[in-house]
């Protein structure tokens, strides 16, 4: 038995997310497909972070174990010839015994990209969220500093959240724009679930001026979602990469989605 980590890239726009599902379509479901194809044998796979439907990803990843004996080549080859349009494997390799793709991660790391114009997208309809009032990045980012730390983060947590807790370490949170684009790229070890959304929906609001740079703050110590500003659209959220102990040698890449 060999065990294998791949990175994979998609579109999440088509799917309901990655997690397989009997009554949708995931992208699990297709990913584990074709590499059952290729290995010739049912293959499952563990992913770094799950996303939710609509959420892309530039560098999930996923490890499986097969009996299959395959050249690095013929899996790039098989994988990517039979994958849909908006899923490509972009690298895989043997990892060791103890490699797990979720628990062997000490952080992941997501960007949400925000279209700050007066006109919808149309080319970037599904790729971007959109917001029509105009934001102030610099007090964004000067709010989101109050996230930083290990700390509570129950009202940015979705009601149906299956964790344990609610404590996360954000390690790393800035905002900034780029002429109609605005960026907010976070790090942290784990995630609760619409986290990095509902974080940005608050964002949000004080970027317009509905809320004060030190609201943030105030949001986490009173930890209650109902004080929170909404969850942003999923079109604008990308899983960028989960980060791995040197010691298991997976390629050290970072893709980011930029449009200005």
């Amino acid at each position: 038995m060999m065990k294998l980590a791949a990175c994979i890239e998609y579109a999440g726009t088509n799917y309901c997310g990655w997690q397989r599902l009997s009554h949708a379509t995931a992208v699990q479901n297709k990913v584990e497909a074709v590499l059952s194809k290729v290995a010739n044998e049912p293959i499952e796979v563990t992913c770094a972070g799950r996303t939710d439907s609509g959420v892309h990803a530039f560098g999930q990843v996923i490890h499986f174990e097969t009996n299959a004996v395959r050249a690095t080549k013929g899996w790039m080859l098989g994988c990517n010839s039979n994958l849909p349009d908006d899923i490509a494997v972009r690298w895989i390799q043997t990892v060791d015994e103890d490699f797990h793709a979720r628990f062997s991660a000490t952080s992941r790391e997501y960007r949400y990209v925000i279209l700050n114009h007066r006109a919808r997208p149309a080319i970037l309809d599904n790729k971007v969220g959109w917001v029509y009032h105009e934001l102030d990045a610099e007090k964004m980012h000067e709010a989101a500093q109050a996230l930083l730390g290990e700390q509570n983060f129950s009202s940015f947590r979705a009601s149906g959240c299956q964790a344990k807790h609610a404590m996360r370490n954000v390690e790393l949170i800035t905002v900034h724009r780029s002429q109609d684009f605005i960026y907010i790229d976070i790090k942290a070890n784990a995630f609760l679930h619409h986290m990095v959304r509902n974080i940005v929906g608050s964002l949000i609001l004080v970027g317009q001026g509905g809320q004060s740079i030190g609201w943030m703050g105030e949001l986490l110590r009173v930890q209650n979602r109902n004080l929170a500003g909404p969850t942003a659209a999923a079109s604008g959220l990308y899983f960028v990469r989960a980060n791995y102990p040197e010691n298991f040698a997976l390629p050290n890449e970072r893709r980011l989605p930029v449009f200005g």
